[in-house]
């Protein structure tokens, strides 16, 4: 598996870095067969440490924890310890959606926006124009999944929304988290 282990404004030292490695590489073992990589962030805000981690998994997957602590190995041990729960509980589901799979998750390039928000007291004015200003403008990933797949990735990674595109189909799907708990899928070529 490739580590890529940096801080935001922190210095990771080699201690942390070969613990890292070693917790995080037992941890993932365990439960996923053949993890690719591993990208964990590091930062701090105050006096609390945080720990973000992705683990991107063979299947084109993945599994997104973070933690945070008072000192930065207790961060990472809390992170760790968040993802090793999260893969825990789906790994009968990881092996049961991905024992016919021949190929990894197929993905496609979008373009993806973020908007600017109203500022206080805007939305009391009537807008000059009807188009959003455009802050940013990224490159995103589309998965190619079963709908068993994008719920189990969006609970993965704890997203509140996931869109996807079913296999052998080109319309684009999308799943969320409801506010009761539930999860909603929209699906557009069953509308009327």
């Amino acid at each position: 598996m490739r580590y890529q282990i940096s801080g935001r404004q922190i210095d990771i030292g080699d201690s942390l870095t070969t613990h890292v490695k070693a917790e995080l590489g037992e941890a993932v073992a365990k439960y996923a067969e053949r993890p690719t990589d591993a990208q964990v962030i590091f930062s701090r805000r105050g006096h609390e440490y945080m720990c973000e981690t992705t683990v991107h998994l063979s299947t084109g997957l993945n599994a997104v924890a973070s933690g945070r602590a008072s000192e930065v190995y207790a961060a990472f041990d809390d992170c760790r310890e968040k993802l090793e729960k999260q893969l825990r509980r789906y790994k009968r589901r990881l092996k049961d959606h991905y024992k016919d799979r021949k190929e990894p998750v197929a993905v496609y390039g979008a373009a993806s926006y973020i908007l600017a928000a109203s500022e206080d007291g805007a939305e009391e004015q009537e807008p000059e124009t009807l188009q959003p200003m455009i802050i940013a403008e990224m490159e995103t990933q589309i998965p190619s999944l079963s709908v068993g797949e994008a719920v189990m990735q969006m609970e993965l990674s704890g997203a509140p929304v996931l869109v996807f595109r079913p296999e052998g189909e080109g319309a684009v799907n999308v799943v969320y988290r409801r506010d009761d708990g539930n999860i909603g899928w929209i699906d557009p070529r069953t509308g009327g």
